[in-house]
C-alpha cells in the first residue's frame, strides 16, 4: 500500500493527465451516444417493427470485442481520440436507445387517453406526459451507458487515445503493478461516482413521474 501511495504522489500530474482524457473520451462518447440515441428512441415508438430490427441490430453490435471494433476504426480513422470516441460512441447507443424506446412504450394506456381527452397535440402528449413519465428509465439507459464506456474506454489506450488505459497497458508491459493500480483505482471511482450521480438522479426522476402520474389521475 505505501509503494501505490508513494508512486501515486510521485506521478500526480501523469495520473492526472490521464484521467482527464479518460473524462474527456467517456464523456464526448456518451453526449454524442444522447444526441443520436435518445431522439432515435422516441422514433423508434412509432413503429415496433423498425424497433425490434434496429435495437436488434444494435445489440449485435455491442457483442462484437470491442478491441476488433477498435482495430477496425484504427484502419479506417487512425490513432487517436477520433476512432476511440467513434467506437465507443456506437457502445453508448443501446442502452439509451433502447431504455428510451421502453420507457414511453411502456407507459399505461390511461394516462396517454387522458391527454388525448384534453385535447393536447402530438408534441404537446410527448413533452408534458410521455417524456417525464419515461424520464427514470431514460436516466437508467443513460446511467448503464455511462458505467459501460467508462470501462471500455481504458481498451483506447491501445489506438493512442491516451486516458487511464495507458497507465494498465505501460504497467503489463513492465510488470509494475503501482502503475497498474494508478490506472485501474481512479476508472472505477469515476465508474462508481457517476453511477451514484446519475442512480441519485433516477430517484429524483422517479418521484417526479410519481407525481405526475398524480397529477393526470
Amino acid at each position: 500500500m505505501y509503494s501505490f501511495l508513494s508512486y501515486v504522489a510521485n506521478n500526480l500530474d501523469d495520473i492526472g493527465k490521464a484521467l482527464g482524457q479518460h473524462v474527456m473520451i467517456s464523456g464526448v462518447s456518451v453526449l454524442l451516444g444522447i444526441v443520436v440515441a435518445f431522439p432515435a428512441g422516441i422514433l423508434l415508438t412509432k413503429n415496433k417493427s423498425l424497433a425490434n430490427f434496429v435495437l436488434g441490430v444494435f445489440s449485435v453490435v455491442n457483442t462484437i470485442p470491442s478491441l476488433v471494433l477498435l482495430g477496425v476504426a484504427m484502419i479506417v480513422l487512425g490513432l487517436g481520440f477520433v476512432p476511440a470516441v467513434a467506437v465507443l460512441f456506437l457502445y453508448s447507443l443501446l442502452p439509451i436507445m433502447r431504455n428510451t424506446y421502453t420507457g414511453i412504450s411502456n407507459i399505461e394506456e390511461k394516462y396517454i387517453k387522458a391527454a388525448v381527452g384534453m385535447g393536447m397535440s402530438k408534441w404537446q402528449l410527448l413533452l408534458s406526459v410521455q417524456l417525464p413519465l419515461a424520464l427514470p428509465a431514460i436516466i437508467t439507459g443513460v446511467r448503464l451507458s455511462s458505467i459501460y464506456i467508462i470501462s471500455w474506454a481504458t481498451l483506447s489506450a491501445f489506438i493512442g487515445a491516451g486516458g487511464l488505459g495507458d497507465l494498465i497497458w505501460s504497467g503489463l508491459q513492465s510488470y509494475n503493478y503501482n502503475m497498474i493500480f494508478a490506472g485501474a483505482v481512479p476508472a472505477t471511482l469515476l465508474a462508481l461516482l457517476v453511477s451514484f450521480l446519475l442512480s441519485s438522479a433516477e430517484k429524483r426522476a422517479t418521484q417526479f413521474s410519481r407525481g405526475r402520474k398524480e397529477v393526470k389521475t
